[in-house]
């Protein structure tokens, strides 16, 4: 067996790899291309079954499906690159797709509807609208200014104290409505204070490391300004 391959499959599905042991539907391998292309890029190694052994592919027939999946089913377009990989008789297909500089890229979603999927783990999510906006943010060439008033002190002393909290959590504890917590949080991740995750559970926002530092370094320079 190729030892590259034999290496991937050894480090077993994850935010960057995948198995599938055969497609059978372009719009939901779809969504495992956008995914990979709106994080980190990613592998898919078809013919390879979730537990590692290895099937084959059947036929061609896998390379139009992936092609019409990141022509058809993702917007915009994903590129990506195949290998053909011969192991014991059997051929694995090996698809790499890069971290995307156009993103947000949409996929069909199971209502039918186009929704954004990001990579999490070994799992596909559809991102929020904090997300999206924060990619926005990021965009745009001027900066980010944040005013640190009870709103934000709250949020911090939560999260100084727990894990992480929901977006619907902040806005209890906060008493403000949906729009104004999620400025808030874009601001923030934007800041790359606080990160965002997404898990089966929900999603949830959590300081960073670099959040943690900025926070210890600086709170002397924070001034509460009032409601």
């Amino acid at each position: 067996m190729s030892k590259y391959i034999q290496h991937l499959i050894t480090q077993g599905e994850g935010q960057t790899l995948d198995f599938k042991f055969c497609i059978t539907d372009s719009k939901k391998i779809a969504r495992t291309l956008a995914a990979f292309s709106n994080c980190d890029g990613g592998k898919l190694l078809i013919g390879v079954k979730d537990n590692g052994n290895i099937s084959g592919i059947r036929s061609d027939e896998e390379f139009y499906m992936i092609q019409a999946a990141a022509e058809m089913y993702c917007r915009p377009y994903v590129p990506f690159e195949t290998i053909n990989w011969e192991i014991n008789g059997k051929t694995i297909l090996e698809i790499t797709v890069p971290k995307s500089d156009k993103k947000p890229h949409y996929a069909i979603a199971d209502d039918g509807k186009w929704k954004v999927f990001v990579r999490s783990g070994d799992q596909n999510f559809i991102g929020n609208r904090i997300l999206l906006k924060t990619w926005e943010a990021k965009k745009r060439k001027t900066g980010t200014l944040v005013k640190f008033t009870r709103k934000e002190k709250i949020l911090l002393d939560f999260l100084d104290k727990h894990e992480s909290i929901s977006l619907p959590k902040f806005q209890r504890i906060a008493n403000i409505p949906r729009y104004l917590a999620e400025k808030i949080l874009v601001n923030f991740i934007v800041l790359e204070i606080v990160g965002i995750e997404f898990t089966e559970k929900g999603i949830f926002y959590h300081l960073t490391e670099s959040g943690v530092k900025k926070l210890s370094g600086n709170q002397k320079l924070l001034k509460h300004e009032g409601n």
